[in-house]
Parts: structure tokens; sequence; C-alpha cells
């Protein structure tokens, strides 16, 4: 099967940042699971079938890429799924101090897993979940930074028209 890395996260919604990171991380490992988490004490815009379909469709010319939902302990998910690293992108320094902690503390839980971590392309470093959801709140354009599914899911909840 090769070496399948996993990268969790709640992709609400998915932006061309994980999309950096899941690209980035083919040409390290033979295939990539993007573990949506599916946790339900975290306020998410979008409901976790949403979350799922826009994945989908954003990553479907890539083969070598599987979507799927959990909602388990993430050492146990990526042991059940026979993968051996977390993948985990970066954007800021501001990431590292939560990403070292989660990392270390997952090696506590599972010894044969190990955590990647990837810095984001300088294109994207600036780009988070929760900025584009704050932006096209307030009916900021967005399309570049998210693909078109993305685009047309934050239109549809925030009832915003299609610019001209």
């Amino acid at each position: 099967m090769g070496k399948i890395a996993v990268y969790p996260g709640s992709f609400d919604p998915i932006t061309y940042g994980h999309i950096d990171i899941i690209e980035r991380g083919l040409e390290i490992f033979d295939g990539v699971i993007v573990a949506i988490a599916d946790n339900a004490q975290k306020k998410n815009l979008f409901t976790i079938d949403e979350r799922v379909e826009m994945a989908k469709i954003a990553l479907r010319e890539m083969p070598d890429v599987v979507v799927e939902n959990f909602s388990s302990l993430l050492v146990d998910y990526v042991e059940k799924t026979n993968a051996g690293v977390i993948l985990r992108g970066l954007r800021a320094t501001s990431d590292f101090e939560y990403e070292f902690h989660m990392a270390h503390m997952n090696k506590t839980l599972n010894k044969r897993l190990d955590t990647l971590f990837m810095m984001t392309g300088r294109d994207y470093f600036f780009i988070s979940s929760r900025t584009i959801k704050e932006v096209a709140s307030l009916g900021g354009d967005v399309n570049g930074l998210v693909p078109e599914i993305v685009v047309e899911h934050l239109r549809k909840k925030f009832k915003i028209r299609r610019s001209k």
C-alpha cells in the first residue's frame, strides 16, 4: 500500500492553504487521508457532511487522496488506517506551540506515530478557515482563496449574491 499520511482537521471549510499541504504531502507520501473531524463540541459553520462533500469535490482530481470523517481519538483513527504519520500544516509561529503540544500528546498515546510539520506556502500562510468565514459573512470576496465549491457553499450560508 505504501507510506500513508493522515492530514486531520476540521476543514470548516477547506482552503487552498489546506490543499497546498495536501499536494506537497503527496510529494513525500504515496497517499494522504484527509481526516475531517466530527467533533460535536466544536461549533462549525458547515455540517460534517457538507465539509466532506466540499473536500471530496475540491480534491477529486487527486487519486491518491481519500477524504473521510472521524469522531474518535486521532491516534485511534490513524492506527485504524495503518498510516504511520500525521501531517500538519503550520502557518505561523503562533501555530507551532499548539501543534507541538498535540504532537507530543499523540506520541505519548502511540509511540509508533510521528507528526510531520509542513510550512504552508507563502501564498497561503495568511489564510485560515476562520478568516475565510469572517470575510464571507461580511460579503467579502474569497475567490482564489478557496475552491469554487466552497465559495458556492459560503454564498448559500450567508445568502450572498454572486458578484458581477
